[in-house]
This record gives structure tokens, sequence and C-alpha cells, in this order.
């Protein structure tokens, strides 16, 4: 539920699409965060797309979370279980922490849509050196559900009661 008292705070977020085949005419996963993180009023700081590679992903968000200006990193692609996904392998490395809860309702939601096939999703968040990160499915329609459903409600300072937004000065703290 958002708190219209308080001031909307928009954020710098990065998109990485994870993917072999896909460009950035057929990105509709990658297209679709960078639509709906706009249409909420974030800004985009860039959007890349690299391949089912776990050093190519965590060379790519290395860099962005080093930079510091996003704040937060979204990724779609390579949650699944075939042998050319790694992305949670790529990512979890570079986590301070974990969100453990991001994948288990991001399941939980999937289940309303695609049955008993949401376990096959490995999806996952964290904190890495002060920036969020959300690892999405590569498939549209689980990208829409992980915005819709979680990520913009807690990347918006108003949602009560609370939400990521204003944890965000108190991420680096020792």
């Amino acid at each position: 539920m958002a708190n219209q008292k308080r001031e909307f705070i928009p954020l710098s977020i990065a998109v990485l699409t994870v993917s072999d085949s896909r460009t950035a005419e057929t990105d509709k996963s990658g297209n679709l965060l960078v639509a709906r993180l706009e249409s909420a009023g974030h800004r985009l700081h860039e959007k890349s797309i690299v391949p089912d590679d776990i050093y190519q992903i965590r060379a790519t968000v290395s860099r962005w979370i080093a930079d510091q200006k996003p704040q937060v990193v979204i990724t779609t692609g390579g949650t699944g279980v075939t042998g050319r996904d790694g992305t949670p392998e790529a990512i979890k490395p570079l986590l301070d922490k974990e969100i453990e809860g991001f994948g288990e309702m991001f399941r939980v939601l999937s289940f309303e849509s695609i049955s008993t096939s949401t376990l096959q999703s490995r999806t996952t968040a964290g904190v890495a050196n002060g920036t969020y990160i959300f690892c999405l499915p590569g498939s549209s329609g689980a990208c829409a559900d992980g915005w819709d459903k979680l990520i913009q409600q807690q990347l918006d300072y108003r949602h009560r009661p609370c939400n990521l937004v204003e944890l965000i000065p108190r991420l680096l703290e020792k």
C-alpha cells in the first residue's frame, strides 16, 4: 500500500539480460523491465545483454556494483536448471547479504500462473556493496510478475509498512 504523504524517490536501475540468443530487438524481458521501471518513475542506468557465461555475468554486475551509481541491478535469464543456466552462481559470490524471502515469494506468486513448474526457477536477490540485486527468470511473464508483484512495491519509498528504499542509506553500515 502506497502512502501519498511520502515523496517518491526515483532510483537508478541497471538491467542485464542473460541470453545466448537475444538481441536488443528480441529482448522482450529486458525491454519489459526497462519500460516498467521507467513507467514507475525510476531511471535506467544501463541495459546490457551478455551470454550465459558466469564470468561475463559476474563482470558486468561487478562493474555496476563497484560504480555505485546504480542502486539496483535486475537480471533476467539464466535462473533455470540447465547446464548453461548460471546466473545464481555468478551473482551469489558477490552478495554481502542474500534476501531469501524474494525467491520464496516469487515462487509462491509464480505458482498461481505456472503451477509446479515454478520449482525450476532459482530466482534470487540480495545486496552487494550497497546495491540491491534481483535475479529473475528469462520469460517476460516471469519478469512482469517479479516486477509487478514484488520489486515495484519494495522500490517505492511510499510503500508501507516498510520498503527497501528506506534502507539504502544504511546498507553499507559496519
